[in-house]
């Protein structure tokens, strides 16, 4: 399970004794302080620390630890990250590292900056003297501590459990930690640190291997997983492969019992409301409401239609009025008399006579056939409008032409638009004739006429497809009635493929020879023929094709319920519907953690997994032995029969069985290995510490402030820790 952080104040602080030392598990993940003698630290937290801003004021505070979730309401804590003063596990942002020891020392009970119990405080295997001595010097000129003391966490973890039986004199103590992993072999109970082995892969890369692959896994989800949650989910679903590949294998091939080791991370999810259907009553009342709304919008639409019908009036009455006065006004008079009415000429008041007429029709509703007189109106209006056009050039100024040609130019416009109107009643009264023949027609016989609508569906169908694919493939077919071209020539149309028939015959005709072309007047025909483009006759036949295609598929709809079009049956076939987005179920909010459970922890045996080249826990033993003595069999022996798993990232199910089939690879066959975990892997280090600091031996392994000021800190190049009281 995760660990929890303990916060709370110390209030006994002031009941020990000078003489008590103060125990500092410095860890890369985890800050413990306590009591020399105590069996548990009596402040835990996170090695971490944030300084965010107030949302209101902008004041920057330092939250050290795990931050209170309390704390969101007030701090913006999402643009601050957490800051660790290590690099790997060495220590090297002291700023950073004071805040933490204020904070542990506050929390421990200590009252001002001056601390007077000496301290023993964990570091790394083989610390830098560099990072040593920057702690020596905070620890003496801050805190003002009367002396010091260095120790290995896993050697006190080691020497610790060696007190219990746990493990031998001589052995290995392998400590994967936060961000590295060490192996370190003992002699004598003496750790030998020139047969250390470190890689840089701990719990940390861990975590974060989790959290990428359930990312790219669930990236709709990815807001969920957060750092502290994916570490939950490691420390409870994780575990080691005995055999990495076959469990992978067991995974892909998807049996029942990869089904068995998948774990469901169910987030939080409330169904949707299920809404009942709508009772009688309230089916009433809505379609009352929706009566009232049609009839008042009905009443809005008739006030609207009364006034435009009133406001034509007025106009038509005006304009009669108008026209009735310019009746008694004199030809010369008539353009001053029109000077404030809006109007030029008469011709341009009977024009727009004609259209409000008509359209005073068309609000009354009245049938089209009342408006015959109307445009009769309107033709013979048109010779006044235009009376220029009927009179010959020669009897015209040259003012008159231009008029003429004008009018001439609108005259023929609107005869154009008269057309046009004539040729579409004309073709709306064939298509009316011709429904009513197709109607009797099916009224005779339905049962074949359904048959021959059918027929003619699928060969129109067939046509229009065989077009679409000659215009764009070309000819070419490969033998199975499917077209598909393989170069240029066999994509072109029909005009496309006589042009080029007309280019070739005239580069071989002029091939050989002196080249004479254009002597003669018929080869400059060439060129008319290759500007004929027959490719607006292919539009328009399968235009009409696909419009006799759409007329047929939708009386085909009309007259059999079980017709289904062809989706590019013609343009008038809607577009498909988008499918809707299902709605979500308690499924889309279950996180499942299958292959990642061993596949997140095996980089610590596979370090190349996440790109790191460099040894696994199995290869790092047999280095260690090899640095330490090469030839010394017996030696080698001793130490693989004693070999301790200790860290916070030794709690993996499978790690000990693993780790122990990974050191018999390299050993001789018979040799003795056995691989135990800690009592406590986690805790282990700081009691292994505690009860070295309660032991009066202690003091002569410190290095007091006195020693650092005679000295200084390049004695500590020399300073040695034992651990053997």
């Amino acid at each position: 399970m995760p660990f929890i952080s303990q916060f709370h104040r110390q209030s006994d602080y002031n009941y020990f004794s000078s003489a008590t030392p103060i125990v500092i598990d410095n860890g890369a993940s985890y800050f413990r302080i306590g009591w020399a003698g105590e069996n548990d630290p009596r402040v835990i937290f996170r090695n971490i620390v944030q300084r965010p801003r107030h949302k209101s004021t902008g004041e920057t505070v330092t939250i050290v630890g795990d931050h209170d979730p309390a704390l969101l309401k007030y701090f913006d804590c999402t643009r601050s990250g957490p800051r660790s003063a290590f690099d790997s596990n060495v220590v090297y942002q002291f700023e950073i590292m004071e805040y933490i020891l204020d904070f542990g020392f506050d929390r421990l009970g200590a009252n001002g900056s001056q601390i007077d119990h000496p301290i023993l405080i964990t570091e790394c295997v083989c610390n830098p003297v560099q990072s040593r001595s920057k702690m020596a010097e905070l620890l003496f000129e801050t805190y003002g501590v009367p002396s010091v003391a260095f120790g290995v966490d896993a050697a006190f973890s080691y020497k610790y459990n060696q007190r219990r039986g746990i493990c031998n004199k001589d052995g290995l103590a392998i400590c994967p930690g936060f961000t590295t992993t060490h192996v370190i072999p003992f002699i004598d109970g003496e750790p030998v640190y020139k047969g250390c082995c470190r890689t840089n892969i701990g719990g940390y890369h861990v975590t974060d291997y989790l959290k990428q692959l359930l990312s790219l896994k669930y990236p709709h989800h990815m807001a969920r997983f957060t750092w502290e949650k994916v570490e939950d989910l490691k420390m409870e679903h994780c575990y080691i492969a005995p055999d990495y590949a076959s469990e992978a294998r067991l995974f892909q091939k998807g049996t029942k019992e990869a089904e068995d080791k998948t774990r469901c991370w169910q987030l939080p999810w409330v169904p949707p409301p299920v809404e009942e259907p709508p009772s009688e009553e309230e089916i009433a009342r809505k379609a009352a409401i929706k009566e009232r709304q049609g009839q008042r919008l009905r009443e809005m639409a008739e006030a609207k239609r009364s006034s435009r019908i009133n406001e034509l009036e007025n106009q038509l009455r005006g304009m009669e009025f108008l026209l009735q006065q310019l009746e008694q006004v004199e030809e010369d008079e008539i353009p001053s008399f029109l000077k404030d009415t809006g109007y030029v000429s008469k011709q341009e008041i009977e024009s727009s006579l004609v259209k409000v007429t008509q359209s005073l029709r068309k609000a009354k509703g009245e049938p089209k056939a009342e408006q015959t007189e109307v445009e009769e109106k309107s033709d013979s209006s048109m010779n006044e409008k235009f009376p220029l056009v009927n009179i010959p050039d020669n009897m015209l100024t040259p003012e008159q032409l231009k008029e003429k040609k004008r009018q001439l130019f609108l005259k023929t416009t609107s005869d154009g638009r008269q057309r046009a109107k004539q040729k579409r009643q004309e073709e709306e009264l064939e298509r009316e004739r011709r429904n009513q023949l197709d109607e009797e027609k099916r009224l005779e016989n339905p049962e074949l006429y359904l048959e021959q609508m059918h027929i003619k569906y699928k060969e129109l169908s067939e046509k229009v497809e065989q077009r679409k694919r000659l215009k764009t493939n070309g000819n070419h077919s490969n033998g199975n009635n499917v077209s598909g071209g393989v170069g240029r020539g066999e994509r072109l149309n029909a005009a496309q493929r006589e042009r080029m028939r007309l280019l070739t015959t005239a580069a071989f005709d002029r091939g050989k020879g002196e080249d004479t072309f254009g002597a003669k007047d018929e080869d400059w025909q060439l060129y008319k023929l290759m500007s004929k483009d027959n490719d607006d006759d292919d539009d328009d036949g399968l235009d009409e094709d696909e419009v006799e295609l759409a007329h047929v598929s939708s009386r085909l709809q009309e007259i059999d319920p079980t017709f289904a079009p062809k989706p590019d049956a013609g343009p008038s076939q809607p577009a498909p519907e988008v499918p809707r987005l299902r709605p979500l179920t308690k499924e889309d909010f279950q996180i499942l953690i299958g292959v990642e459970r061993f596949r997140c922890p095996e980089i610590l045996f596979h370090p190349n997994l996440v790109g790191i080249d460099q040894a696994g826990l199995d290869e790092m033993t047999g280095v260690s032995m090899r640095r330490l003595s090469p030839k010394d069999q017996d030696l080698q022996e001793r130490l693989t029969s004693s070999i301790l798993l200790t860290g916070g990232s030794c709690l993996y199910p499978g790690l000990s069985e693993r780790l122990e089939a990974g050191v018999r690879m390299i050993r001789p066959s018979g040799s003795p290995i056995k691989v135990v975990r800690a009592l406590d892997p986690v805790l282990d280090a700081w009691r292994g510490a505690s009860t070295y600091a309660a032991a009066l031996q202690f003091p002569r392994q410190t290095f007091s402030r006195m020693d650092y000021y005679e000295k200084g800190e390049d004695w500590l190049r020399r300073y040695q820790f034992c651990y053997t009281l």
